[in-house]
């Protein structure tokens, strides 16, 4: 494993072959991949960059203005371009999923596949308020009362009872967050719009859990009927965090959708 900093971002780079994007979401970092990452390794030339605000990565990473999906977009091209990686194979949770659904949109001659987990095009118009309130909060606050908040909204019943350690990763890695880049954070995705996916032609997988709240299995099939070459899968007693809270299923959903998508 290499950690090195390109343009800003902090980014773990490991292995040879296919290059795999890895895109956290809304309080994740470069680890909420680990599982994945530990399964395909040997395989793939896995990439997994802390988003400007995010882990590792400082908020002026970003540069001026204010964090935008539209932005954060190009960082992630920019990234790809400094590494060399022509044709990427897009490995998405959350909000990274609406990330790496414009990027398939935009520049598809860069994108080979997506593997979205948790996926949804965009906050529902109801929810923005409540986003940008969060990111208040945080900014005022600090992280700690969210982190609770997201931990009992976001992930199942069973992952909080007989999952301590996924239960617990979620918390640190909520609690470890900066107050102000969760907030931008927040801030850009209240603002996020969907991705025209009548753009994507390349084969996506869809994974989301019983129990996700933010990116329900109907979101998920109306996802499915609008894509080109797409696949979905519904994993049971799961919440938001699935590659954290099913990361073996995860794990090999990615593994055989990265094999066949070749």
């Amino acid at each position: 494993m290499s950690t090195q900093t390109i343009e800003g971002l902090a980014v773990e780079v490991e292995g040879s072959g296919d290059p795999v994007l890895f895109v956290h979401g809304l309080g994740g970092t470069s680890n909420s991949w680990t599982p994945q990452v530990l399964a395909l390794a040997g395989r793939y030339r896995m990439i997994r960059p802390d988003l400007p605000g995010s882990g590792r990565t400082p908020l002026s990473a970003f540069g001026e203005g204010a964090l935008s999906i539209a932005g954060l977009v190009g960082c992630l091209e920019k990234l790809l371009g400094v590494l060399g990686a022509e044709r990427a194979h897009l490995v998405g949770h959350s909000m990274g999923t609406i990330l790496c659904q414009h990027l398939a949109a935009r520049r598809p001659s860069l994108v080979r596949s997506l593997a979205l987990f948790g996926a949804f095009p965009a906050p529902p118009e109801a929810n923005r308020g409540a986003l940008r309130e969060r990111g208040a909060k945080a900014r005022r606050e600090g992280m700690a009362e969210i982190a609770e908040a997201t931990l009992n909204g976001g992930t199942s019943a069973a992952t909080r009872s007989e999952n301590p350690a996924a239960a617990a990763f979620v918390r640190e890695s909520l609690m470890r967050q900066p107050g102000e880049g969760y907030g931008a954070t927040c801030e850009a995705l209240a603002g996020a719009e969907a991705a025209d996916l009548s753009l994507i032609g390349c084969p996506v997988l869809l994974v989301t859990g019983d129990e996700d709240g933010v990116a329900p299995p109907a979101t998920l099939r109306a996802m499915d009927a609008a894509l080109a070459d797409s696949r979905s899968e519904v994993l049971n007693r799961c919440g938001h965090w699935t590659p954290i809270e099913k990361a073996a299923d995860c794990s090999r959903a990615l593994g055989d959708f990265l094999a066949r998508a070749r």
